[in-house]
């Protein structure tokens, strides 16, 4: 675990949540009364259902670490991987639904591992509260820079070159990855061997090694690697109109029509006091709009993107869709 250092107490918060108590509260005393009008009153865990170095895990920690400055309490992240995120987001579904223990929710996570793992025991629209979107999260179409390609047009030439000898990198079977890999390639017209690893960092990680030729992956996870060098960055996958990445072109600029878009957000166990998802939403618009977190998701291509409890449980029913289609396409079954 992580521990993120907090602020001052945040009296401001403290007042707001006093003034909602019932009237026979407030008599009672400065005893235990008070002691339960303030939110939290203690650490508040992040359970990020993905490994250390993952773009979810990235973005986690950039968000952890400025919300703690306007909580009265730190925030501490705990990575729990395992069973495509899975694992991590039944560890919070379970837990007390106080408020303290709250889940940083992906694709991956929510909406994929429930289309293909028949053990999941959750539902992903029915099992959780839904506290606010965190970010829209474009892939990025990366090669090792000593391939031959300087563009997504290139790069489709390159492996049609190769017919079926070329490769690409993912995260595992059904991941973002290999699902928006294959989307890429359908579009493109072109096949490419799936080397599926252990994770988004691994499957990254190949591709600067020059044991895989490309990858396309959530930004987080490699634009660090494409501002030391290591890699060369052709494209992201959000719409012609976006601009997640400067100059970055849009895949679809070449491709029309394709789009792949990943997201981050906040989620809770079902039954989340209000006050506490209120509170939660304050802390995460104001940390949104400290310019140092604003930096590092930019240089991270994360697009911030907060919501209403209602928009992002309608933004998850699109996203459901999407992968079931994608699924589809690449011939995934659950297992």
């Amino acid at each position: 675990m992580q521990t993120i250092h907090r602020s001052p107490t945040n009296v401001l918060t403290r007042r707001r949540l006093l003034g909602a108590l019932p009237p026979l509260a407030l008599l009672a005393g400065t005893g235990p009364s008070f002691a339960q009008a303030a939110w939290p009153q203690r650490p508040v865990k992040f359970i990020v259902p993905n490994a250390p170095g993952s773009s979810v895990d990235t973005i986690s920690r950039f968000l952890g670490n400025a919300m703690a400055q306007t909580l009265p309490q730190p925030v501490v992240v705990d990575n729990k991987a395992g069973a495509a995120g899975a694992l991590g987001t039944e560890v919070g579904r379970t837990a007390p639904p106080d408020g303290y223990t709250l889940i940083i929710a992906s694709s991956s996570s929510i909406t994929i591992a429930p289309l293909l793992q028949k053990a999941v025991p959750y539902d992903p629209l029915k099992d959780f509260d839904f506290v606010s979107m965190i970010a829209l999260l474009p892939n990025v179409l990366v090669v090792n820079p000593a391939l031959p390609v300087r563009n997504v047009t290139e790069l489709v030439a390159y492996a049609r070159s190769k017919g079926n000898k070329s490769n690409m990198a993912s995260a595992g079977v059904g991941s973002t990855s290999h699902l928006a890999g294959v989307a890429l390639q359908v579009a493109g017209g072109f096949e490419s061997l799936h080397v599926p690893y252990k994770g988004g960092a691994q499957g990254v990680a190949s591709v600067v090694s020059g044991e895989t030729d490309w990858v396309l992956t959530p930004a987080p996870a490699a634009m660090g690697l494409v501002q030391q060098g290591r890699l060369r960055l052709l494209g992201h996958s959000m719409s012609p109109e976006a601009r997640p990445l400067g100059d970055t072109p849009a895949i679809a600029q070449t491709l029309p029509g394709f789009e792949f878009v990943g997201w981050i957000g906040l989620m809770a166990p079902k039954g989340v006091p209000a006050a506490a998802g209120a509170t939660l939403r304050r802390a995460m618009a104001q940390a949104l709009a400290q310019p140092e977190l604003r930096k590092s998701f930019d240089s991270n291509g994360a697009v911030p993107s907060t919501s209403t409890p209602a928009e992002f449980r309608a933004f998850l029913v699109k996203d459901i869709e999407q992968h079931k289609k994608a699924i589809e396409v690449a011939g995934v079954k659950p297992e």
